[in-house]
């Protein structure tokens, strides 16, 4: 196929920026304007020569709009191939002249879904006639350009001011393709949004948009890019950088992870990642203490993590934040401040999110298998002391109650398996990914003393800690390490076969004991 002429352009958009400005080249080229309802208005208040769809059809808009351009001599207009003898001589029987160029983006469906607006109003932004064109102009794209997206308007203009008002095929492919994902997308969240009672359904489509290429993704041999989708859920994707390099894969990755949990909690608090892992978590009086505190748990593995904190970033926890090689800070906000302390540190990166996701919040999380993916709800189970079941003969103090809450809730974050020890709602020790559970709290209890004796501390620091675990223990030796370490006290799920084992060991040792009901495998 040869480049295209382009003659006729039908303008029909909600999105009307820059709109006029290429209209108005258009015209400078010979093209003539067709246009729809407040496009035609648009264009004409800005002095151009429009013909207005109805005119062009000899057939009004009706019923509120819903029908304008669902014409033959639109869509003849669109669909008919130049080279075919038996498609010309329908257009000239019919009246129907050829569209060389349609520029059309869809009502703002997902926007308004998005602003809380009624049932009602949604289903009235739920475009027909402008999918039913973009998908016929990308159809037919040997003969017509087709334009989803003012950010291509640009691109158009130059190529066709270089190429005599013509556009090229590789252009016009190029658009088609955009054009179909446009439609898909928006199929999708208006098929989502019908389905929205049974969010797993049969038929399960997701879109996203490419927000940003990577340099690559886990590995430098791997391709990576990061989509955005319609979720309007507060973290890395709604983000605003504020400075450092580009974000990578595994930034990404970890940033989500260590946001995610940094949001469970109502009190000031600060987390650390590494490799999508807490490597320390604490509650403070304020940002500064808690940093303080989470960076404490293991100073090692800290070293190029990801520190996320759950109030604006003021300048007393940037200063402590400085002091470390961090790779990203991501806050609520960021105050004025702590951000001109930060800027020192050039590489890195700071990301304001503007607030905080809903720990209780419904949603789907998504993996991806050879041949398909699986899909399930969002861990957005929550643990209160009221959900506590005590088994042991010892009751948990107050002290214990809410060290055990918050290692439970940090636990929910860790890979599987995970065991977290507290004190002070501060982790100590965090035993991450084993195979063997007894192996992750013997994990746990190493870094804490590791970690314990490079800060001068007379015992390790899991004595008088409190023990948290993602799932229930299937032998009494992951307790008893546990016990070993020093933990006074064990949140747990329960529902072992041996939980009677278990408990026994517990009352054996002293310890107080309560059962959650509630697994949190993360894998």
């Amino acid at each position: 196929m040869t480049d295209i002429a382009i003659a006729r352009a039908l303008v029909s958009v909600s999105d009307k920026t820059g709109l006029v400005g290429f209209a108005r080249f258009l015209t400078s080229r010979g093209v003539a304007l067709l246009s729809t309802g407040g496009s035609a208005k648009t264009l004409i208040e800005a002095g151009l020569a429009v013909t207005e769809v109805s005119a062009h059809t000899g057939f009004p808009e009706i019923m509120d709009g819903r029908v304008k351009t669902l014409h033959p001599k639109i869509h003849g207009g669109l669909l008919a191939r130049r080279d075919s003898a038996e498609h010309r001589a329908a257009m000239s029987a019919h009246g129907i002249a050829p569209i060389d160029l349609l520029v059309s983006n869809l009502y703002p469906f997902e926007a308004t879904v998005a602003s809380g607006a009624d049932e009602a109003t949604c289903i009235e932004n739920i475009d027909v006639g402008g999918p039913a064109m973009i998908r016929a102009a990308a159809k037919n794209h040997d003969f017509v350009a087709v334009v989803t997206s003012p950010a291509d308007y640009a691109a158009i203009m130059e190529e066709m001011a270089a190429k005599q008002g013509a556009l090229g095929i590789a252009t016009r492919k190029r658009l088609a393709a955009a054009a179909f994902a446009r439609t898909a997308a928006y199929d999708a969240a208006i098929a989502s949004w019908m389905a929205r009672a049974e969010p797993l359904a049969p038929r399960l489509v997701l879109a996203g948009e490419r927000r940003q290429m990577l340099r690559y993704g886990e590995n430098p041999h791997q391709q990576a890019a990061f989509y955005a989708t319609a979720e309007q859920r507060p973290g890395v994707a709604s983000a605003r950088q504020l400075q450092g390099k580009e974000l990578s894969y595994n930034n990404l990755n970890d940033t989500d992870a260590a946001y995610e949990l940094v949001a469970e909690f109502q009190r000031p608090a600060v987390v650390i990642v590494k490799h999508a892992n807490p490597c320390g978590a604490a509650l403070g009086d304020d940002l500064a203490s808690a940093y303080r505190r989470a960076l404490a748990s293991d100073p090692v593995s800290a070293f190029g993590g990801i520190v996320a904190v759950n109030r604006p970033l003021d300048a007393a926890t940037a200063a402590a934040i400085a002091e470390l090689f961090a790779e990203v800070v991501i806050a609520p906000a960021v105050e004025p401040a702590a951000r001109a302390l930060l800027a020192a540190k050039k590489n890195l990166r700071v990301l304001e999110a503007g607030s905080l996701p809903d720990p209780a919040a419904p949603g789907l999380g998504l993996k991806t298998l050879a041949g398909g993916f699986l899909a399930q709800s969002r861990d957005n189970g929550r643990i209160g002391a009221g959900d506590l079941k005590l088994v042991t003969r010892r009751a948990p103090s107050a002290v214990e109650t809410a060290d055990m809450l918050f290692a439970f809730a940090v636990a929910k974050h860790v890979k599987s398996n995970a065991i977290v020890y507290a004190k002070g709602e501060a982790t100590v020790g965090i035993g991450a990914g084993q195979m063997s559970r007894v192996d992750s709290s013997r994990i746990a209890a190493w870094k804490a003393k590791e970690a314990g004796e490079a800060a001068g501390a007379k015992e390790a620091p899991t004595r008088g800690s409190v023990v948290a675990s993602d799932a229930f223990f299937p032998f009494a030796d992951g307790l008893l390490a546990a016990i070993e370490a020093g933990a006074t006290a064990v949140i747990q799920p329960g529902g072992s076969m041996r939980d009677g084992e278990v408990i026994a060991a517990a009352n054996a040792a002293g310890l107080a004991m309560v059962f959650t009901g509630m697994r949190h495998f993360r894998h």
